[in-house]
Order: structure tokens, then sequence, then C-alpha cells
């Protein structure tokens, strides 16, 4: 049975069963599981090692030819009741998501709607990779383009987003005919733990869907070495993606990675201030600032500079920070590396001349893992926090004279995932989204993510993209067939 604290999950749960013990190949160790909010023992979780996370590929090759074989409609339909399997269990997640995450409940909730959304677009998706005739280029012969699944997939999962990025993966490999092995971040594996009880629920064959808790060099070293997976989906940091990525080469996998981000904020001096301000909040603080999709550069024209100053800051300070059952605006970090960066990316740009408008602690009284909600001003390029992604709370605002700079300065990044653009002119509009050089770009908006939508970056914040058809083509081959009947 799962060690947990007794005035923690069990009696949170409607279904304490949600809470198994082990992956689905564990060893003799144990993994303990922090509420990051106390830092309370939230539970205790058997790991695996090596052997185990080569029990798990050998699971998954042996059931791969049946589920590939399977018809489409078959896969769809347990797809659609893990789907419908996540939402009678939104509570129960979204609980569970709170004590080993932290972020607020109704971000959780919101999470797990997220999460599902993913399964039942790839549930319908599912029914939909057709073969493809296309002309013949040659007499007498029939050309065909089939897609094929690529065989065993290994999904490699963040903590930010504990069950979104599992079901986001996963449901686009399933629904490909692909058998999937999982491996979640050591601080979060009660969630992977939770969805995986509902996989069998749904129906998955032994074999299709396997979780794998344990430490993360070793389990997906084991499977970037491995031949027989073909397919290696990341989230996370460039720095660990660019490990993975020499790991993998060796054996040609096909890779997604969804990488770092460090998305810039652009003000236009004829936007709409008041809704920049809402917007950029949301940008900035949701999931308590620790999102690839976070704005950290905060780009304001000069004509609107300190009228932006004044209107963001203010909002900022009405921000709640606490509890994540209590529904806060904003939770804990997930561990004192994330305060540490904080600290670093505050003192710096002070030291190199910004100003403190609000913020800028750790707020004692809740704990050593709530850094209050912070804006500094006058940032110059210079400072770690415009060059580095801050992953936190901390947002550094600078103003700028024209579009050809702020276009530059926008663009100096490795990173190009996600921009934010504000104007009411249609024309700039039109130029800044050809100009931004990111995989995404949201205007005079936040929220663009969505089940139906390509998600990724380009340059070192990604390769490849999640959701939408592409989504699940990135788990397939593409099978030419020319035929000729004799």
């Amino acid at each position: 049975m799962l060690d947990t604290m007794p005035d923690r999950l069990p009696d949170l749960l409607d279904d304490a069963d949600l809470l198994p013990g082990r992956g689905d190949f564990a060893g003799d160790g144990r993994l303990a599981v922090r509420d990051p909010a106390t830092g309370g023992l939230v539970a205790q979780v058997a790991i695996s090692g090596a052997p185990q996370a080569r029990e798990a590929v050998d699971a998954a090759q042996a059931a791969f030819p049946a589920w590939s074989g399977m018809l489409p409609q078959d896969r769809a339909a347990i797809l659609h009741r893990w789907h419908r399997l996540i939402l009678d269990a939104k509570e129960d997640l979204a609980r569970i998501m709170v004590a080993e995450q932290g972020k607020p409940i109704g971000e959780a909730r919101g999470e797990i709607d997220y999460a599902a959304s993913f399964v039942q677009f790839y549930a319908e998706e599912a029914l939909r990779p057709n073969i493809e005739g296309i002309t013949s280029h040659l007499a007498d012969a029939e050309v065909e383009l089939w897609r094929e699944p690529v065989g065993v997939a290994a999904l490699i999962t963040p903590w930010n987003f504990p069950c979104a990025m599992i079901t986001r993966k996963a449901a686009a490999a399933l629904g490909a005919g692909c058998t999937v092995v999982i491996h979640p971040s050591a601080e979060t594996p009660l969630s992977a733990l939770a969805l995986s009880v509902l996989a069998q629920r749904a129906g998955f064959p032994d074999g299709v869907v396997n979780t794998v808790i344990g430490d993360a060099a070793t389990i997906v070293g084991e499977w970037t070495g491995d031949k027989r997976v073909r397919a290696l989906s990341f989230t996370g940091s460039t720095e660990v993606g660019r490990l993975l990525y020499r790991q993998s080469a060796d054996t040609v996998k096909r890779l997604v990675m969804e990488l770092g981000g460090h998305a810039p904020f652009i003000v236009f001096q004829n936007a709409d201030l008041d809704r920049a301000v809402t917007e950029a909040i949301k940008a900035k603080f949701a999931t308590s600032g620790q999102d690839c999709l976070g704005a950290n550069r905060f780009y304001i024209h000069r004509a609107v500079y300190d009228a932006f100053c004044e209107k963001f800051t203010a909002a900022v300070e009405k921000l709640t920070l606490g509890m994540g059952m209590d529904d806060p605006d904003l939770g804990p970090l997930i561990h004192d590396r994330q305060i540490d960066k904080q600290k670093a990316h505050v003192a710096d740009a002070l030291e190199k001349g910004a100003r403190l408008l609000t913020g800028g602690e750790v707020d004692e009284t809740l704990g050593p893992l709530f850094y209050k909600p912070t804006v500094l001003a006058d940032v110059p390029d210079e400072a770690a926090i415009m060059r580095e992604e801050t992953f936190g709370p901390v947002a550094a605002l600078t103003p700028f004279d024209d579009e050809d700079e702020v276009y530059r300065r926008a663009n100096d990044s490795e990173y190009g995932l996600v921009a934010y653009v504000h104007s009411l002119d249609p024309r700039r509009i039109y130029r800044a989204t050809r100009a931004l050089q990111y995989g995404m770009v949201a205007v005079n908006r936040t929220k663009v993510t969505g089940a139906p939508i390509p998600f990724g970056g380009m340059k070192q914040s990604g390769i490849g993209r999640e959701g939408a058809r592409q989504g699940l083509e990135a788990f397939t081959e593409i099978k030419y067939v020319c035929r000729d009947w004799g």
C-alpha cells in the first residue's frame, strides 16, 4: 500500500484507489513526495531502476502488434472511456495535484479539463489517418501513402503540468497505434499513477500503457539507448533536451521536444492598456509563473510605459498568495532551486540598475517556497532575467521606442516558443506576427493553447508539434507503396 500522511490525500479523496503504491514496474527503493506548501511528506512511492525500465519496454514491445493492429474505432472507444473516467475523477485528480505540485485548486481543476480534452480529441483523430492516394508519375502504377505507428514511444513529462503533459503525449501516441512507456517527474508521480489507474479501468490491454517511477537519468537513459523505443517525446528544459537529443542519436529516434521558453510581451502605444495589463497578469503569473509559456520580458512603448508600470504594479499587488486548497492566485514554487533563481535574477537586475516596484522577497509567514509576485522596472537587456528563463513570479519591464528595435530585442534569444503582442493597429499586428521568430504568437490575448492547435516552438524551444493532427502524425511513419498489378 501507498504510505501517506493520514491527514493528507486518503482523507481528501472520494476514490482512494487512485493512489497505488507503485508504478507498473517497481523495485525496492522508495521515493518521498513532499507538499511544496508545507514541506510535509505526502506519500512514499516504490521506484524503479534500470531492470524495470527494460521490463516496461519488453511489455510495450510485446503489446504493440495487437494494439497497432486493432481497428481504429476500437482504440478510439478505449480512449473515449479514459476521457470519461478522467472527468469523473476530476476533483480527486485536482486534489492530488495540489498536494504534490502546489498549484491553486482552481488551476488544478482547469488542468484536468485541459488534460481530458486531449484524450477526447485523439479518440476522434485516431479514426482519421487514412491511406492517401496520389497521382502516379509512372505508367500502369498505383501510388499510395500509408501512415503507420512508429512502435514503442517513450514519454518524459515535467512537474508543472503533471496531468496535461501526459495526456497530450499519450493520447496522441495511443491514437496512432503506438504503445507507451511513461516517466513522470519525481516531484509529481502521484498524478501520473492516478492517470495510469484510470487507463487500466478504461480497458487498455496489458503492456499498452506503462508508467515507470524512478531516477530520470537511470530510467530515461535506458530508453534512449534501446533501439526498440522508436520515438521519444519530452517536455522540459532546453538543457535536458539537448542531452536527450545526443543520447538518442545512436538509435536515430523520432523526437518531439517541447523545451524552454522566454516569452516577450510587447505593448505598443495604441494598445488597450487596461486589457494589456489584465492579459499580462495572466501571461506572467499563471501556475505561479512556472510555465514555459510564461511572459518573462515585458517590452512597453515609452509613450505608455509609465502608465503601464503603474497599472500593472497595482494589479500585481492585489494578487493573493497562499495554500493551494484555499484557491489563491498563486501558490508555492516547486522547490528551493526555483526560489534561488528568483532571488538571483532579482538581485542581478537591481545591481544592473533596475527598480523594484513590488515584491522581491519570500513570504516567510507562509513558508520558504512562497515568493511574492514581483515587478522590476527599467531592466537592462544585459540583466540575466532578460536572457534566461526565470520560471517564477518575477516580471521584468523595459521601455522601447520603435518597432524595429523591439523586434530585434525580442528575437535576440535562443528561445522561440511564444510571443505576446498588444496593439489595435491591424497593419502593426501583421508586421509583428511576421517579424517575431516564435512558433506561436498571441495577439491581444493570453490563452492560445488547446487540443486542436499544434503547440511548439522555433529555435531551441523544441522540435515538432504537440496537439492537433500534427501531434498524432509525430508518432507515425509514412510508408510509400508503388503497386503494379501485373
